[in-house]
């Protein structure tokens, strides 16, 4: 089991550096962010473009994983994010991994797009990675699509070993991060007990492996990553911080599921992720003292 932490673009660099650096030097796989114009937990907050941060943050760390939770297409043009996650692949040395998803709809309300239902925006996400990873692995792209075209578009310089995530949390977008992606990643079910949200991530492993195998793809390397913390859709669930012990709990029933990776949240001083950072530090020391 990788265990990684999302820090939030809701502070200036000066002030988020020392986190990332720290993530490092507690010793945690990867660190990740949000990729958003604004973030709907945090509507009135100050924030800080991902990309740019997750940049910076390679230049200030050397052997921790970095990672968006998620680029989604209510912003995004594939080519234009495939020119970026080049970058990110170039500055990191190879340590960035490309989560993508179909997200909320904020961004795109406030660029005056107009309302898709879900399965549009799901049409749309599905769209969007195809091309991104037509991009990956093939030059001179032309496309014309619903919704992103390309004409003559090149993929050098070529990355072919950056890692695309596929995020999805229902049948279908599970099935297609089964089909697609070089891995999953997923906030769960809505519930509202912890039982509950295990017995529905237990359902969604098993799409999963439906998926692979009719796929006719390799349980391994698959990775399969699971985002601990979502108040709004659990709220009878604890931050997954609330005790080194809840972690502890928590993620062993999800290494018991099958999940390779988890991600916890920094611990902010008021909601949303509300928490001490001693917890963080004590979870770290546990987790070092395991190996």
């Amino acid at each position: 089991m990788k265990h990684g932490v999302i820090i939030l673009t809701d502070q200036p660099w000066a002030r988020s550096r020392p986190l990332w650096t720290a993530a490092e030097d507690m010793g945690f796989d990867h660190a990740w962010t949000y990729d958003h114009l604004v973030w709907g937990g945090l509507p009135n907050s100050p924030w800080f473009a991902g990309v740019p941060t997750l940049s910076a943050a390679a230049t200030v760390t050397s052997t921790i994983g970095l990672g968006t939770a998620v680029c989604a297409p209510n912003f995004r043009h594939p080519l234009a994010l495939y020119r970026e996650a080049q970058a990110l692949h170039d500055i990191s040395g190879g340590r960035f991994v490309l989560g993508v998803g179909t997200g909320g709809d904020l961004d795109s309300r406030i660029l005056g797009q107009e309302p898709l239902s879900v399965r549009e925006r799901v049409d749309r996400f599905q769209e969007f990675t195809d091309l991104l990873l037509r991009l990956r692995s093939e030059d001179h792209v032309s496309t014309q699509g619903r919704w992103f075209s390309t004409s003559d578009a090149r993929h050098l310089p070529a990355v072919p070993d950056l890692p695309v995530v596929v995020a999805a949390n229902g049948p279908r977008g599970v099935r297609y991060a089964g089909r697609v992606g070089d891995g999953w990643m997923t906030l769960g079910p809505s519930a509202d007990s912890l039982g509950e949200w295990i017995d529905g991530l237990a359902g969604q492993g098993k799409i999963l492996d439906e998926s692979l195998a009719l796929a006719g793809r390799e349980q391994e390397p698959f990775r399969r990553y699971l985002m601990l913390d979502a108040p709004g859709q659990r709220p009878a669930v604890p931050f997954s911080l609330s005790s080194a012990d809840f972690y502890e709990e928590v993620t062993g029933r999800a290494a018991e599921l099958g999940f390779t990776d988890v991600l916890t949240h920094w611990p902010r001083p008021e909601n949303p992720y509300a928490g001490d950072v001693k917890v963080l530090e004590e979870v770290a020391e546990r987790l070092a003292a395991a190996q």
